[in-house]
């Protein structure tokens, strides 16, 4: 029982980017006329619209705690996190643009079929839920987040030390995802 849960609950979390990806278009009613408005950059309308956006506030929200942090306890590496920061929303921007819709599906698929293909090996009992959920994530095991989640206890802790050593790693981590999507980019 607990495995189906697990299943279900991945199979949720995975069908989730899917419905982002969505090209809904909203009816303008301005001047009384009717027409087709273009899409939002995020793809989505309603409800999930609003979701995005919330996840974008939020995002905006840790990246101005984080550079808190920097300023805090390494300031020396505030300009290189500027940097990172700023080249990290133009990928992103560029990937999320109308332009790689095409290279942003393909992805997608590539991704869609490794995770069909791990969930046959999970359920033939050739890998285990731990390997399943750290092959399905690349190997990384999101580790940007556990890293994150790690340097705000040690903050809270006020154990500089470790939350200098955090936000180094943090920075490398972030440099790497960089990469990733200059990566998906080019392909």
């Amino acid at each position: 029982m607990k495995k189906i849960m697990s299943l279900l609950a991945l199979g949720l979390i995975l069908s989730v980017p899917g419905m982002a990806a969505a090209n809904h278009t909203a009816p303008d009613t301005t001047n009384g006329t009717q027409r087709e408005k273009a899409p939002c950059d995020c793809h989505e309308d309603g409800h999930h619209h609003m979701m995005h956006k919330d996840w974008q506030a939020k995002m905006e929200e840790r990246q101005k705690m984080l550079l808190s942090w920097v300023d805090q306890y390494t300031p020396e590496k505030k300009a290189e996190w500027t940097a990172v920061i700023a080249e990290k929303k133009t990928l992103s921007n560029q990937w999320m643009s109308p332009e790689n819709a095409a290279k942003r599906e393909q992805w997608k698929k590539e991704k869609m079929a490794k995770i069909d293909q791990l969930k046959k090996q999970f359920d033939a009992g050739k890998i285990t839920k731990e390997e399943f959920i750290k092959q399905a994530h690349g190997g990384k095991e999101m580790s940007h987040w556990k890293t994150f989640h790690e340097l705000r206890l040690a903050v809270e802790k006020k154990d500089n030390k470790q939350s200098a050593l955090l936000l180094n790693q943090l920075l490398e981590q972030t440099k790497q995802h960089n990469e990733k999507i200059k990566g998906l980019l080019k392909k």
